[in-house]
């Protein structure tokens, strides 16, 4: 009993507690703590119990002066003075267990010890808490469902007015009768000629989703070949970057050659333009060069067709140089966000080795709070083993003392069917005893009558006698 459940309280802190939610006016005032612990004075010990018996149990100071009714006793002026004792150790003892004891004696109330009645008291006071707790609880879950039940019976008396209601309103006078047939009547051809409507117009949608549907799959045709032309615009693309990529330097030379054609190509157009204007005055003048013109016309054709390529080049060029700088710019932003990255990585590499040396000084405190724990527990299992085997010593008592008091109750249950036996043999004979006694003094009533009768006879002819003489 020495491991409970309940805290163990100080005898300070029972004494005001006493003070102030059991015992109530003068009671409170006038107790000290020696009354209770120490030498305890059995009178005031006794009221606080019964106190506590009043507001746990409900029981009254007259049932502690009660005799039980159920019970024969002889002369119960006898017991006047013990029964408030007695009634309060079977109150007691009936409280108790609810509290987690179970070894309550009458000891404890005739001459009480201080560390039973501080463990008693505290398990008194831990259910007086709990029960406090537990009501108030009650209290709440009582008042929330009678708050429920006053709201589902005002659910209920809606209900019932809103369905009568409803019969009302469903139930048709007799004078609007043929109104509400009319009524019925135009809402059904109403509702013909929108289901009429409703038809017309959904044929109508269909027709248009049809048309729609069409469009949508000639456009997702075109798209297809879009998507087609596209995907080979972005391999020739890809195609022409590797070549970027590989070759720089060469693209460099190339366009730099491409620039110097092009500035030959500008200087020979110029020269064959001049020589155009000379040849066109001459030809004005001159009939007779319309070939060589044509041949000169030939050949500016040609070179219009060279400069449309040296165009198209340069601009393929301009788009190529494009390019290259944004590869360039990325380029740098990759090596940027490497760079960030790197003192990112750096950074995260630190604060794991912070991280591990702490996980390491953390896990040798762990190590070191399992050993002293381990040693407590060795220690606590030790204590533990003691009490065990204390535990079974006392059980094992416990067992002796239990088999000797049921062979005692055997040999008593025996004595006393032997003495039963005694006693109805010694009946038996008692009877018979009475029977002959009996016998005996009507057989001796019987001669001594007929002796008396004798007697009369011998005296009557005596008389007889002596009167003839």
């Amino acid at each position: 009993m020495e491991t409970m459940t309940f805290p163990r309280y100080s005898p300070d802190d029972i004494i005001s507690y006493l003070r102030s939610h059991i015992l109530e006016g003068a009671e409170a005032r006038n107790l000290v703590k020696g009354d209770v612990f120490g030498n305890p004075r059995l009178d005031v010990l006794h009221l606080i119990y019964l106190r506590i018996l009043q507001k746990v149990c409900g029981i009254r100071l007259e049932h502690a002066y009660m005799m039980p009714l159920n019970v024969d006793i002889m002369y119960p002026q006898i017991h006047e003075g013990f029964l408030p004792v007695c009634n309060l150790y079977i109150h007691m003892e009936r409280l108790l267990p609810m509290c987690r004891i179970s070894d309550f004696q009458i000891a404890d109330v005739l001459n009480p010890k201080t560390k039973r009645t501080v463990r008693f008291l505290s398990g008194i006071l831990n259910f007086v808490n709990f029960r406090e707790f537990r009501r108030e609880a009650y209290l709440e879950l009582q008042l929330s469902y009678k708050l429920a039940m006053e709201k589902n019976q005002h659910l209920e008396a809606v209900n019932r007015e809103a369905v009568l209601k409803l019969e009302k309103l469903n139930t048709v006078p007799v004078e609007h009768e043929a109104e509400i047939k009319q009524l019925t009547e135009s809402i059904r051809e109403l509702e013909q000629l929108l289901r009429q409507d409703y038809r017309r117009k959904q044929t109508a949608l269909q027709e248009v989703t049809s048309q729609k549907k069409t469009d949508i799959a000639e456009r997702t045709q075109k798209l297809n070949e879009c998507k087609v032309s596209m995907a080979t615009l972005k391999e020739e693309q890809e195609q022409l970057k590797s070549k970027i990529v590989e070759s720089p330097e060469e693209r460099k030379s190339y366009n730099e050659m491409m620039k110097e054609t092009i500035k030959k190509l500008k200087r020979s157009k110029q020269e064959v333009t001049e020589k155009y204007e000379g040849y066109r005055d001459v030809v004005e003048v001159l009939p007779s060069c319309q070939v060589e013109l044509q041949l000169y016309q030939k050949k500016m054709e040609i070179q219009g067709e060279n400069v449309e390529r040296l165009a198209s080049v340069s601009s393929e060029a301009r788009n190529l140089e494009d390019q290259l700088e944004s590869a360039q710019v990325e380029l740098k932003k990759a090596k940027t966000d490497e760079m960030s990255l790197k003192r990112v990585v750096t950074a995260k590499h630190e604060k794991l080795a912070t991280a591990e040396i702490q996980l390491k000084k953390m896990r040798e405190d762990i190590e070191q709070h399992k050993c002293t724990v381990l040693e407590h527990f060795n220690k606590v299992q030790e204590k533990r083993g003691a009490v065990y085997d204390k535990v079974m010593a006392i059980r094992k008592e416990i067992k002796q003392k239990k088999g000797k008091i049921e062979q005692l109750k055997d040999d008593a249950e025996e004595k006393a069917t032997k003495a039963k036996e005694i006693h109805l043999i010694l009946k038996a004979v008692l009877d018979k005893c009475h029977e002959s006694l009996l016998k005996a003094v009507k057989t001796s009533a019987a001669s001594r009558a007929e002796k008396i009768d004798e007697i009369r006879e011998g005296l009557f002819s005596i008389q007889s006698s002596g009167n003839a003489s």
